[in-house]
């Protein structure tokens, strides 16, 4: 019955306009309070959050996403992919959702994923007949690549609540996101193929190939470099962060020379607005955590799902469930500091490898991106497209779809997301 009543307390802040940050908090210190707990607990969680080396990652992997936005690194990349498959059938479809992969392993960010890539996309993709609504729907899942091809900040945050290495949830994240890459490929290229308004482009010119490509050279380097360097052990995670976003100030400002100080700033200010936001997050949510904990919520709730689900399959199709509609109300990241931290327990009783479940957890999350009504890539796109979110929303059905399978095939064949972190 107490876990009932703080839920429904909770969803009721929430569903009330209160921020995220606050409701989490101003509820878990209610609840140390009543249970005649120390409240010294919650500026303890507070330090114990802001005060840690993982976390650190998340200021610096956003100030190097902001920088490549800003210095234009997304056009080049688009640039160069183009020239070389815009030929295809769904040639310019291929090139966004590739632009996108390449993007997300050096950005980390679903947001500067999608308004990057799109704010070159959505014209050219319109101007050769794509119907508006796919190009739409294509930009705000493509963005969604963000958070799980590696680096990824939800990844970083389910490391820091289940203590997992971030660096084996980064390489488990590889396999799932060339899976769901080649997924949105191949539907673009049937798409077009069966589309009455496509219109194919022109081969690029060898001339036209190799200048892009070399204008992009840096970008996909700065790509290599952060992957190559985590997987072979030269750096952690927040150290790639870092080597990360001196390189994108060195590709930006030095090399391109696209970076102006004036946009520099404002590169900083929104990293600063938005780690200031996703710290808040979590400080809230380790002080509920804390306070839920101390209540036994988490061990009752585990207790709960092992004695009516004692197979790993129906525990993840619930979850999956749960997650689905959790995500036409809340925005990712709360999803995860809500729900991870309650059904962590049940994993090793189920049987489930938590790092596999820390990416499941993050693609279903990724649906969450583009569901309305508080899909935050489905605003993203609006804003970049000037278009209505109806359109957005009908465009990312198909995408949704993909998304899901991409689950359901992680599923039977969990390799795909624990070999490179485990057998290679």
């Amino acid at each position: 019955m107490t876990t009932l009543i703080i839920l429904l307390l909770l969803f009721v802040l929430l569903f009330s306009g209160l921020p995220v940050a606050f409701a989490l908090a101003g509820l878990g210190l209610a609840i140390l309070l009543v249970g005649g707990f120390s409240p010294l607990m919650a500026p303890q969680a507070l330090w114990g959050t802001i005060d840690n080396f993982i976390l650190l990652a998340v200021p610096l992997f956003l100030l190097m996403s902001n920088v490549l936005l800003r210095g234009g690194v997304g056009r080049d990349l688009f640039a160069a992919v183009q020239a070389w498959v815009g030929h295809w059938p769904g040639g310019l479809a291929v090139a966004t959702i590739l632009s996108c992969g390449l993007f997300a392993a050096i950005s980390g960010s679903s947001v500067a994923t999608a308004a990057t890539i799109g704010t070159v996309a959505i014209p050219e993709m319109e101007e050769r007949g794509y119907p508006r609504s796919f190009v739409l729907g294509l930009l705000a899942a493509g963005g969604t690549l963000g958070i799980l091809i590696p680096p990824s900040i939800p990844m970083i945050v389910y490391g820091f609540i289940t203590e997992e290495s971030v660096l084996k949830l980064f390489l488990a994240g590889i396999g799932p996101g060339l899976v769901l890459v080649m997924l949105f490929v191949i539907f673009s290229m049937i798409y077009a193929r069966f589309s009455t308004q496509y219109r194919a482009s022109d081969p690029a010119t060898g001339e036209e190939r190799r200048s892009t490509s070399i204008r992009a050279l840096p970008s996909l380097a700065l790509a290599i470099v952060i992957v190559w360097g985590i997987y072979g052990g030269i750096f952690t995670p927040t150290e790639a962060a870092a080597v990360g976003f001196i390189f994108s100030l060195l590709i930006t400002g030095v090399i391109l020379r696209t970076l102006s100080w004036s946009k520099l700033k404002e590169a900083v200010v929104d990293a600063m607005t938005t780690t200031v936001t996703i710290l808040l997050i979590v400080a809230g949510a380790k002080i509920f955590g804390k306070a839920i904990t101390l209540y036994r919520i988490p061990q009752d709730i585990s207790q709960l799902i092992t004695q009516n689900f004692d197979q790993a399959g129906m525990f993840i199709l619930v979850v999956a469930l749960v997650l689905v509609v959790m995500g036409l109300f809340l925005e990712a990241l709360s999803m995860m500091l809500i729900m991870v931290p309650v059904l962590a327990p049940s994993l090793e009783y189920l049987g489930v490898d938590p790092v596999w479940f820390g990416v499941f957890f993050v693609i279903m999350i990724e649906c969450a991106l583009i569901t309305p009504p508080v899909g935050l890539n489905l605003y993203v796109i609006q804003a970049v497209g000037k278009a209505r979110m109806g359109e957005v929303a009908r465009g990312v059905w198909p995408f949704l779809v993909l998304m899901l399978l991409t689950v359901l095939l992680c599923y039977i064949f969990p390799d795909i997301v624990l070999y490179i972190p485990y057998k290679i």
